[in-house]
């Protein structure tokens, strides 16, 4: 852990430019012991960029699959991925700048609410939304997350628990019915614990579901760079990362779209 907290204090030195996310931002928050990625959210400015890849550059990095850490790709909710080479371990970085189910208030938020921290990362709320994903073993940490929240209406919107759900709507049985249509599994809490962790499981499912069409329109987008992605991976083999940084850039432009279309679009 204590790598991934050195490395967000050189991508801060001197600003905010980065906010620890994920696995290792659950870890902060004393929901598990180790995580063995690096995720961050930047500032979606060239300067944060530029300074964020002259430390990694200083750690001797490359690029993995991904999107350029370029402002042009990083604002159409791509992420890029890099990694280096530190006591015999491989060392993951990803950035995004604009994650998927954090509204542009929500990053606001963060930023303001970030500024001036000595360790900055993901608060519980802004990550439960992160981690709805199509991966099953993150609702258990949604759960956990849910636990951490401060505000009945937060626990009652996020909870994972049928017993926790149970018990608040004892508690609040009118912030229940105001928030029945926001989310609609607490309709259930009035027909018990089966009737709810029915409807829990069921809520999952969807929201497992809503992630999908997400990530296949970038797998789609990203079919051509895939096939390339070898050539490139060879020409930029060797070179110090600011060079080959410039070459994937370069190989990137017209092959990967910056930004892909929603599916209302």
């Amino acid at each position: 852990m204590s790598l991934y907290v050195d490395l967000t204090r050189e991508f801060n030195a001197e600003r905010l430019r980065a906010v620890l996310s994920s696995g290792q931002a659950v870890v902060l928050h004393r929901l598990a012991i180790m995580s063995k990625d690096g995720d961050w959210i930047l500032g979606e400015t060239p300067e944060a960029l530029d300074h964020v890849l002259g430390v990694l550059a200083g750690h001797g990095a490359s690029y993995r699959f991904g999107a350029p850490l370029d402002v042009r790709w990083m604002e159409g909710g791509w992420s890029a991925h890099l990694q280096f080479q530190q006591d015999g371990l491989r060392v993951r970085t990803d950035f995004v700048t604009r994650p998927p189910r954090l509204t542009p208030q929500d990053l606001d938020g963060l930023w303001k609410e970030q500024a001036g921290a000595d360790l900055p990362f993901v608060d519980a709320r802004r990550l439960i939304e992160l981690k709805k994903t199509n991966r099953e073993k993150d609702y258990a940490v949604i759960g956990e997350l849910a636990r951490l929240l401060e505000s009945p209406r937060d626990q009652l919107l996020c909870s994972r628990s049928a017993r926790d759900l149970l018990a608040l709507a004892g508690a609040h049985p009118e912030l229940v019915r105001e928030l029945e249509s926001e989310r609609s599994v607490l309709r259930a809490t009035h027909d018990g614990l089966e009737a709810l962790e029915v409807a829990l499981d069921a809520e999952r499912r969807t929201l497992i579901h809503a992630n999908e069409p997400r990530l296949r329109r970038y797998l789609d987008a990203a079919s051509d760079w895939a096939s390339l992605w070898p050539d490139v991976q060879r020409e930029i083999s060797g070179l110090a990362l600011p060079e080959a940084h410039a070459r994937v850039v370069e190989r990137a432009t017209g092959v990967l779209p910056t930004h892909v279309p929603s599916e209302d679009a």
